[in-house]
């Protein structure tokens, strides 16, 4: 049985051959070996990084990519740049994740099972969901380029590709979605800079986590709602995540201490709101 990857005297998984490059479909049947596995990081929760200024860069994607191998590279690629991922390995679920949550981003597949990434595009589209979209295929024509920015993707990357490039054209797509009609909101003596992701009281910076400044801001801008735990939850976590049954309540809690102990109220058995 072939072996692609071995582990050296510290225990990291190598590959035999590396390439900077995801390969494209055909490539994953006959190269196996030539998958990249980005290298561990320093610990750190998922889709948490730390934070020195109050700034944040904590992001939520998704990834719809039928092939499992190239499913796995690319979500752990993402996670350790920081992003929130979840993943879909078919037209209809993928649809249904994009639809139900709130992404920033989506790394979109064309030849998925059951339901083509044209089809879903389409239908995304007529939802009037404005996520952005990056197709990663391996189709390269210029035809197909041209239909699949006709069907509403902000961006198209053919396999092979390199990752580092994948990584600064998702960024791209981000910081040009990043124009929210309300940039600024402010809760009193509050105020968050919904274009920087920042959040600052009485005029000095606020230095909040990752998550903490996710809890908050998805709470500023459903301003009046009540917003239940579980929707923290699906907001602050990649898909299959185990977490405390108290996480949110510990944000919630490190959040009343650094923007005051009224500031996000408790409906008891539902959820939060910032009134």
């Amino acid at each position: 049985m072939r072996r692609p990857y071995r582990t050296d005297h510290e225990g990291k998984v190598k590959a035999l051959k590396l390439s900077k490059k995801i390969p494209s479909s055909s490539s994953l049947n006959v190269a196996r070996s030539s998958l990249v596995l980005m290298q561990p990081k320093t610990a750190q929760q998922p889709g948490e990084r730390a934070v020195l200024t109050g700034r944040t860069f904590s992001m939520k994607a998704l990834v719809v990519e039928d092939q499992a191998e190239l499913l796995q590279i690319l979500a752990q690629t993402l996670r350790e740049d920081g992003y929130i991922v979840d993943t879909a390995t078919d037209g209809p679920n993928g649809l249904f994740k994009a639809l139900d949550i709130a992404y920033d981003v989506m790394v979109l597949d064309i030849m998925l099972p059951q339901m083509n990434g044209w089809e879903l595009l389409k239908k995304l589209r007529e939802q009037k969901k404005n996520t952005p979209v990056l197709l990663l295929t391996a189709r390269d024509t210029v035809h197909d380029r041209i239909r699949g920015l006709d069907a509403g993707a902000d961006d198209y990357l053919t396999k092979p590709c390199n990752l580092a490039e994948l990584l600064a054209r998702l960024k791209a797509l981000i910081r040009r979605s990043a124009t929210p009609p309300r940039p600024i909101i402010e809760i009193g003596d509050v105020v968050f800079n919904l274009g920087l992701r920042t959040v600052s009281r009485h005029s000095r910076e606020v230095m909040l986590t990752a998550r903490e400044y996710a809890v908050a801001e998805y709470l500023a801008i459903n301003r009046g709602k009540v917003v239940t735990r579980s929707a923290l939850n699906r907001h602050l976590l990649n898909e299959g995540d185990e977490s405390p049954s108290n996480l949110v309540a510990v944000h919630i809690y490190n959040l009343r201490k650094k923007l005051g102990p009224n500031f996000i109220l408790t409906r008891r058995g539902i959820g939060y709101r910032i009134p």
